[in-house]
């Protein structure tokens, strides 16, 4: 009898340690909408129209209580906010725009403090630049001190109403292709060395060249510009792909004709053809705004640009793309792609035109490619993603035209 007592004992002990670990389960889980988290990477997983928000598993303590994100992408507009918020914070709201949350952001700079209206608190941020937020150990009075760093520097701090266990660390974004690294772990007063950040691009970035001088982050058109088979082309090394998706260039002196055109294309694409002509491309023309996808012939679809405008492109990936197979380029076997040493220029390379039938490509999945002017989206295309996925290519075709090309770009 006594052992059918224990038995029962240790059952019931048993289901109410599986009732804890669920109550604390629930309890201390994370929460995120329009977000995507892999490992310490956060992505924005919306349409740009509605924010996306994560919210951590557990609050800042005395013990914890620092955490940091390093902006990865700024994708096209950089809406990131970090900061703290309640447990149940309404996930389609900016941290910061709520009472009871307060959040510095990024792309302007300025505090928001349980309101839709900031105040100017620090300089904006970009790729590369790490924000901090903490609370201060000598909080009392039912005061919090909540202060915020940039690159390992205090930019200041606020006071607000509420405990440590109240607020937990949480990161908004608001646009295409914003992404972050998160150190829930990291430490307050540690300078670190910020020699790693980033470096503009240079020919090494091209693998293609045709009538287009580098200089820098610089390209300028050298052909003769005469007829339209004077195209001057320039294919980036590598492809688009999940983590770096969107890329942008500057119009900084539009030359005769604005004969400019930003869009992607297959790798093998015809040096003598522009950008969205011949199939496997697609791409936004500049002096007639028009959208040309495999054809001559363009349809109507943005406003012209001008010399200072700011074209971009980049690509939606479906949400279940799987870089597993092959389409993301950090698991490509980089020793097929053309390396720094083996970028071709035709102006100084007597090299033979591409015959349109060579390196047949075989269509993949589809995905939405999207253009900005301005850093605002123009529209939406769902094409093939070629096999070998889609490079960035730009085209020039008359005398004078010259553009800033940012692979990689900048917000602010």
């Amino acid at each position: 009898m006594e052992d059918i007592n224990l038995h029962y004992r240790f059952l019931n002990w048993r289901r109410r340690i599986r009732e804890i670990r669920e109550v604390r389960a629930v309890r201390y889980k994370e929460r995120l909408k329009r977000m995507l988290r892999d490992g310490d990477i956060l992505r924005y997983h919306g349409n740009s129209d509605e924010v996306g928000c994560y919210v951590a598993a557990r609050p800042l303590s005395r013990r914890n209580r620092y955490f940091e994100v390093t902006i990865v992408d700024t994708g096209v507009r950089g809406t990131i906010a970090v900061g703290l918020v309640p447990q149940l914070y309404k996930l389609d709201h900016q941290p910061g725009w709520l009472p009871h949350s307060v959040a510095f952001h990024a792309d302007d700079g300025k505090l928001f403090n349980g309101n839709t209206v900031g105040q100017q608190f620090g300089s904006k941020c970009c790729r590369g630049d790490r924000i901090g937020c903490g609370i201060s150990l000598e909080s009392d009075d039912g005061q919090l001190s909540v202060f915020f760093t940039k690159n390992g520097k205090e930019v200041g701090s606020v006071e607000i109403p509420g405990s440590p266990e109240a607020l937990y660390p949480a990161v908004g974004m608001h646009s295409l292709g914003e992404e972050v690294l998160l150190d829930l772990n990291a430490e307050w007063g540690m300078e670190e060395d910020d020699g790693q950040m980033i470096v503009d691009s240079h020919e090494e970035d091209w693998s293609r060249l045709h009538d287009v001088k580098v200089t820098g982050m610089l390209l300028e058109y050298v052909g003769k510009g005469k007829s339209i088979v004077d195209v001057g082309l320039a294919q980036a090394r590598r492809p688009l792909n999940t983590r770096f998706h969107y890329y942008e260039l500057e119009i900084t002196d539009a030359g005769e004709k604005c004969y400019i055109a930003l869009g992607l294309a297959r790798r093998d694409y015809p040096k003598n053809r522009h950008p969205g002509w011949s199939r496997g491309s697609i791409a936004y023309h500049a002096d007639d705004g028009k959208l040309f996808q495999g054809s001559g012939v363009g349809d109507a679809f943005g406003p012209r640009c001008f010399e200072g405008d700011i074209m971009g492109c980049g690509i939606m990936f479906p949400r279940d793309f799987n870089p597993d197979t092959g389409d993301d380029v950090d698991d490509w076997d980089l020793d097929v792609l053309p390396k720094p040493c083996e970028v071709q220029n035709a102006l100084y390379a007597n090299n033979e035109d591409e015959d349109e039938d060579e390196g047949e490509d075989l269509e993949g999945r589809k995905v939405t490619v999207f253009f900005t002017r301005n850093g605002k989206v123009v529209g939406r295309r769902e094409v093939p993603l070629p096999v070998g996925g889609f490079y960035p290519t730009i085209g020039m075709m008359s005398a004078g035209e010259k553009v800033k090309v940012d692979l990689h770009p900048l917000s602010g």
